[in-house]
């Protein structure tokens, strides 16, 4: 069976996704997996680029965007033809973009199904892009099949009325590809906790400098707020608390391991999520995790001895720090292994193309 797997972000984690997906699906022996990306994707140049079977010409800014969707009529046919010179079985989107729709068209044109991994229902708070989640939408309704990541997920969706259950895969996150880390705490320093990710109003960022507030002063440990963001209030108060350093910049994909590698522990305040890349690669890489009982990510900790939960308020965000230092050293996580990956590859197998065309 041939997959395409398809994500034509330039930055972040739906490019990484991507190759994360095509990589669990080629570790299954009947899968023949191919990969399409941006050909500005970040990780498609430079050291260790990955192998892309399709690069795709998307935009840089929204006037390129919106020169992209006019070039639409002759955007569709071109890749229509490159679809069908790779005769995919059937294609896998790894993550929702804008401009996936036109995906959609060419899929059709083709004859081949496709699954659509949903990975939120909803925008988060703060969130910009309002705007991807109705194309989200627009993709869902036309998909062969939903792959669904989280009961939260799968309510919501339910909720909007998006849900089908004979096209309906359950599955998780891919493991990211972990390196060989230093296990926690063999700096022999002070605890490093980590936040990572992008800087936005549902992360709590308030919620976390109340937190810390309360746990460093009395507690050996250093923190890294790393990610990028609008500066203001939260922000500002995390600068204030001495052991704390803010770092809002744009992270590149080749220096999270790095991060990481410096961290003891991970922790997620967030106010809502549906679930967390970051939250993976933490329990990946045998870090610690304090996460808030919100969304899924109390589906993505369950179960895992290194993972501490805790109401969304700094008391109860401090309480789950101080316990996690007590925590034994956390041990090696099945995560997303050979046996969920054929069940990924099963379950698309047994997709069939809807009946519409467009």
């Amino acid at each position: 069976m041939k997959v395409l797997v398809w994500q034509w972000g330039r930055f972040g984690a739906g490019p990484r996704l991507g190759v994360e997906y095509a990589d669990a699906l080629g570790s299954v022996a009947s899968v023949q997996p191919m990969l399409s990306l941006s050909d500005q994707a970040e990780i498609v140049s430079g050291p260790g680029a990955v192998r892309c079977d399709l690069p795709v010409r998307t935009y840089s800014d929204l006037p390129a965007y919106i020169g992209r969707l006019l070039s639409l009529p002759r955007f569709v046919p071109w890749l229509t033809q490159q679809v069908a010179a790779l005769a995919p079985d059937i294609a896998l989107c790894a993550m929702p973009g804008p401009l996936d729709l036109a995906m959609h068209s060419a899929l059709r044109r083709v004859g081949v199904p496709y699954a659509v991994v949903v990975h939120d229902a909803d925008p988060h708070p703060g969130d910009r892009y309002k705007l991807q989640l109705t194309l989200q939408r627009r993709l869902v309704r036309r998909a062969d099949a939903l792959v669904i990541l989280s009961d939260h997920v799968e309510r919501r969706l339910s909720a909007q009325g998006l849900l089908r259950a004979s096209r309906l895969i359950r599955s998780t996150l891919p493991q990211p590809p972990i390196l060989d880390l230093p296990p926690v705490r063999a700096h022999g320093g002070p605890f490093r906790l980590l936040s990572f990710g992008r800087l936005l109003a549902y992360k709590g960022l308030d919620i976390l400098a109340g937190a810390l507030a309360q746990v460093l002063p009395d507690t050996p440990m250093v923190v890294r707020v790393v990610g990028q963001g609008p500066e203001g209030p939260e922000l500002a108060a995390l600068r204030r608390i001495p052991g704390v350093t803010v770092e809002n910049r744009w992270v590149p994909e080749t220096e999270i391991p790095d991060l990481l590698a410096w961290a003891d522990g991970l922790v997620l305040s967030h106010r809502e999520a549906s679930q967390s890349g970051v939250a993976a690669a933490a329990l990946a890489a045998r870090r610690y995790l304090v996460a808030t009982r919100v969304g899924g990510l109390a589906e993505q900790a369950a179960g895992d001895a290194s993972a501490v939960l805790c109401d969304v308020d700094p008391d109860s965000l401090a309480q789950a720090l101080r316990h996690m230092l007590t925590l034994p050293v956390p041990a090696p996580r099945a995560g997303f292994g050979q046996p969920e990956a054929e069940a990924l590859a099963t379950a698309l197998q047994q997709i069939k193309p809807r009946q519409t065309v467009q």
